[in-house]
C-alpha cells in the first residue's frame, strides 16, 4: 500500500528539463522597433553592395526587370485607366461642375493623376504583384534553409539576391510611373470630353498652363522611392520567414501592410515638401 493511488497521494508529473524558447529577433512589444531597425541596416548593406565592385548582380537585375514588367504591367495598366476615369476623370468632373469651370479639367490633372493618382496606384500594384512574388520566394528559400546554405558556401546574399530586387523594383516603378501617367491623363481627357462635353484642345491647354518642372522632379523622385521602400520591406520580411509555409504566408502579408503604411506616410511627407518649397503648384492656373 506504498503507491501514490492506494494512500491518495497524487503523483505530481516529471518536470521537464527543455529550456523555454528563447524571444527571436523582431518579437515582443518592442519588435517593431526592431524591424526597422533591420530595415534600415539591410538597406545600407544594399546600397554599399550595389556599388561596390564587383558588379555581379546585373544579370540578375536585368532578370528580375523582366519578371516585374511581366507580372506589373497589365495590371497597372487596368486599375490605372479605371480608377482615372472613375475617380478623377468623373467625380473630380462632378466636383468641378459645381463651380461650372468644367474647363478647368485639365489644371485639376495635374494634382488628381502626375502628384497623386498615378503614382499611388503604381505604389500599389507593384507592392502588390512583384513586391509579394519577391517576399513569397525569399521566404520559401528561408525555410528550406537554402539562404543559409548560400551563406555557408561563402555567397554573399545581399549582392546576389537583395542587390537586383532593389535596383529593379526602383527602376521599374519609375518607367512604369511615366506609362501609367500618360494612362491616367488619356483616360481624364476622355472623360472630359464624353461626360462633361468639353474639347481635347481645352483640357490640353489648361493642363500645360498648370504642368511645371517641380512636378516632374517629385514625380519621379517619389515613385523611385516607392520602388526602393517596397524591395526592402518584402527582402526583409522573405529573409527573415519562420513558421513554415504559414510563416511565409504571414510574412507576404505583413510585407504588403507595412510597405503600404510607409508610402502613405512617405508620399504625404514628400508632397508637402513639394507645396511648401514651391507654393505655386498649389494654385490652379
Amino acid at each position: 500500500m506504498e503507491s501514490g493511488v492506494a494512500t491518495g497521494r497524487v503523483t505530481a508529473p516529471p518536470v521537464s528539463s527543455r529550456p523555454a524558447p528563447r524571444p527571436t529577433f523582431g518579437s515582443g512589444p518592442l519588435g517593431w522597433l526592431e524591424q526597422i531597425a533591420g530595415m534600415l541596416i539591410l538597406t545600407s548593406q544594399t546600397i554599399v553592395s550595389a556599388v561596390t565592385p564587383p558588379y555581379t548582380w546585373i544579370p540578375g537585375f536585368v532578370d528580375e526587370c523582366w519578371l516585374v514588367a511581366k507580372r506589373a504591367f497589365i495590371p497597372l495598366m487596368f486599375c490605372t485607366a479605371v480608377f482615372s476615369w472613375g475617380a478623377p476623370g468623373i467625380t473630380g468632373g462632378s466636383i468641378i461642375a459645381t463651380l461650372a469651370t468644367t474647363d478647368r479639367l485639365g489644371a485639376f490633372a495635374i494634382m488628381a493623376s502626375v502628384r497623386e493618382l498615378s503614382t499611388w496606384i503604381n505604389g500599389m500594384v507593384v507592392a502588390g504583384v512583384a513586391g509579394t512574388a519577391i517576399c513569397s520566394d525569399l521566404g520559401a528559400r528561408k525555410i528550406r534553409d537554402e539562404l543559409d546554405a548560400l551563406a555557408v558556401m561563402g555567397t554573399d546574399l545581399v549582392k546576389t539576391l537583395i542587390v537586383p530586387r532593389f535596383l529593379a523594383l526602383g527602376v521599374m516603378t519609375v518607367i512604369f510611373n511615366y506609362w501609367n501617367t500618360m494612362i491616367s491623363l488619356v483616360m481624364q481627357m476622355v472623360a472630359d470630353m464624353t461626360v462633361w462635353h468639353e474639347t481635347a484642345a481645352g483640357y490640353i491647354s489648361t493642363f500645360s498652363s498648370n504642368f511645371t518642372i517641380p512636378e516632374v522632379l517629385f514625380n519621379g523622385l517619389k515613385v523611385l522611392t516607392f520602388g526602393f521602400i517596397i524591395a526592402i520591406v518584402c527582402c526583409y520580411k522573405g529573409m527573415n520567414a519562420k513558421g513554415g509555409p504559414a510563416g511565409v504566408g504571414r510574412a507576404v502579408n505583413q510585407a504588403v501592410v507595412i510597405s503600404f503604411c510607409i508610402i502613405y506616410i512617405y508620399n504625404y511627407l514628400i508632397n508637402s515638401l513639394l507645396l511648401g518649397a514651391f507654393p505655386e503648384t498649389a494654385v490652379l492656373r
